[in-house]
C-alpha cells in the first residue's frame, strides 16, 4: 500500500480517544466471529503491509501480532470498515485456536436470553433457513480443526491428513451409489449425510470455503448446458 493510500486509509477511520478502534476478526471459511482486539494507526499498517494480524494491546501497552508465539496466526483475507468508520471487521484464514484458552473462538460463553440458554456461535440455527444445519455443521469443523479434542472423530480426520479424508469421501460416494442401487432410500439418506460430512471435512483441510462452493453452483446456474458427446 503507497503512503497517499495509507493516509487515505488511515483518515477514513474514526479513531477513539486513545487512537484506537476495534477490529472484528472472522473466519473466512466457517463465517465464525473469532474475537475482537483492538487496532491503533500502526498496527492497522502493519496489517494492510504483512497480510497478517497486529493490534495495539491496552493492558500490555505495546503492539502485538496475533500467532507470533503461540502460531496460531491469522492470515489476512480480506478487511472492510463498516459505514462510520469505527469498526474494521477483518477476514481471515486462522491457524489454531483463535482464543488464549485454547477454544476455536473467543465467543464461547453461552448467555440465558428470555428465561433460556442462547446457543453458542456454533451451534446456532436459523429456522426459516434450510441448509442452516450445513452452517452449523461447517462452524463444529471449523472447531475441531483448530481444538483437536482427543476423542473426536473429526480430529482423528484432521490428524491423519488428506489421503485418509480422501479415502473415507470414496468409502461414502460408493455406499451412497450402493444404498441408491438397491433402492433403499433409509439407506440412502444416511449415507448421503456421511458423503456431504466428509465432503466438508475436505474443504475445510484444502482451505476451501463452502461458500466458493455455492458461488461455483450459483455461476452455472440458468446457463445452457453442452453435449460433451458432440
Amino acid at each position: 500500500m503507497t503512503d497517499s493510500n495509507q493516509s487515505e486509509l488511515s483518515s477514513s477511520i474514526k479513531w477513539d480517544d486513545a487512537g484506537l478502534v476495534p477490529a472484528i476478526v472472522q473466519d473466512a471459511q466457517s463465517k465464525e466471529v473469532l474475537m475482537m482486539a483492538y487496532m491503533n494507526k500502526e498496527s492497522l499498517q502493519l496489517s494492510v503491509e504483512s497480510g497478517v494480524t497486529w493490534f495495539w494491546s491496552r493492558s500490555r501497552n505495546e503492539l502485538w501480532n496475533k500467532g507470533a508465539t503461540s502460531g496460531h496466526t491469522q492470515r489476512i483475507v480480506s478487511m472492510t470498515y463498516d459505514c462510520d468508520g469505527d469498526t474494521l471487521l477483518v477476514k481471515v484464514d486462522q491457524v489454531g485456536p483463535a482464543c488464549h484458552t485454547g477454544r476455536y473462538s473467543c465467543f464461547f460463553n453461552a448467555v440465558e436470553i428470555n428465561g433460556r440458554e442462547a446457543a453458542s456461535t456454533s451451534d446456532a440455527v436459523t429456522t426459516s433457513d434450510r441448509f442452516a444445519t450445513l452452517g452449523q455443521l461447517e462452524g463444529t469443523i471449523a472447531e475441531r480443526y483448530a481444538e483437536r479434542p482427543e476423542g473426536s472423530y473429526t480430529s482423528y480426520l484432521f490428524d491423519k491428513g488428506v489421503d485418509k479424508i480422501l479415502k473415507k469421501v470414496g468409502e461414502e460416494a460408493s455406499e451412497v451409489i450402493i444404498a441408491a442401487k438397491n433402492k433403499d432410500n433409509d439407506e440412502l439418506r444416511s449415507e448421503v449425510g456421511d458423503l456431504i460430512f466428509h465432503l466438508m471435512v475436505l474443504l475445510r483441510e484444502r482451505g476451501l470455503p463452502f461458500d466458493d462452493v455455492i458461488s461455483e453452483i450459483n455461476s452455472r446456474h440458468g446457463k445452457p448446458t453442452t453435449n460433451k458427446m458432440r
